[in-house]
């Protein structure tokens, strides 16, 4: 074989192996198709300005009344309690110092949300209010390597009757889920990271590009809908039929482009016209 059937040889190669490692779970798929019914109030029907502030019971409440379908975030606390918050800070939202995981359930009552009176609410507590009214995204909040929120929140869910799916921007998360709760939908989060230029190397290639997709096997992947056009992202989609749900959506407009490139719709900032 001469050098250039060669080169064409490794080219070929390295070309299946990326349409292998950028395969979402085939076989035994769940049914998403019901979660394509609802449009999600990101972090709950939320305004940081009022007294239903990002994650608080009173923005989930609100989500509920109007008929929205809720993404939300969790992460544990030092006692191992899972509570409900984004960020592993507390900084931005409860002007403190330290991470949700340096302060037990009781300690962390002492934080207000936003300016409002409404606190960091348990996770328990969201899932009897909400009592399967509406469907439910949630998002494991997995720094590094610590699995540990997994198998704690997997045991409340389990016993919830209403209809929810798990994501993660963390592979290690939806791997487990693929693992040890394999029926439920899980949900791969990326983004442009490379793009975006806040996070960069070669993690961050990886998993801009989706290329663990094989060890994690997600029933869809949600991706910054301002970057349809990533080509990993459009082969799950396209080539592979798998469900795309965008993040996140802040005006009417910006839904209404989405809705040629994604089949999931979480929004934040304005209220939908149309509503799934």
């Amino acid at each position: 074989m001469n050098i250039l059937g060669i080169i064409v040889l490794c080219i070929l190669i390295l070309v299946i192996l990326y349409f292998l490692m950028i395969m979402p779970r085939m076989a035994h798929k769940p049914d998403t198709a019901c979660f394509k019914e609802w449009l999600y109030a990101h972090r709950g029907l939320h305004d940081n300005a009022t007294e239903a502030p990002e994650n608080s019971m009173a923005a989930f409440r609100k989500a509920v009344d109007a008929g929205f379908g809720i993404e939300l975030d969790i992460q544990l606390t030092k006692d191992r309690i899972p509570v409900v918050f984004h960020d592993f800070t507390l900084k931005r939202v409860c002007g403190g110092e330290g991470k949700i995981c340096d302060y037990t359930y009781e300690e962390l009552q002492q934080f207000h949300l936003c300016e409002s009176t409404e606190k960091i609410p348990k996770f328990e507590d969201v899932l009897k209010m909400v009592d399967g009214k509406v469907p439910l995204i949630v998002e494991f909040k997995i720094e590094r390597t610590d699995l540990s929120l997994c198998p704690i929140a997997d045991k409340m869910l389990r016993a919830y009757k209403g209809m929810y799916c798990m994501e993660s921007f963390n592979p290690l998360g939806v791997r487990w889920y693929r693992k040890n709760h394999p029926e439920l939908v899980r949900g791969q989060l990326s983004d442009a990271f490379l793009k975006e230029g806040e996070y960069v190397g070669v993690l961050y290639f990886i998993l801009q590009n989706l290329l663990l997709n094989f060890v994690t096997k997600p029933d869809f992947v949600a991706y910054n809908h301002h970057y349809p056009e990533i080509l990993s992202r459009k082969l799950c989609r396209g080539l592979y039929h798998n469900t795309a749900a965008a993040w996140t959506i802040k005006s009417q407009q910006e839904l209404d482009e989405a809705r040629k490139h994604f089949d999931i719709f979480i929004f934040d900032s304005f209220v939908p016209e149309v509503r799934k």
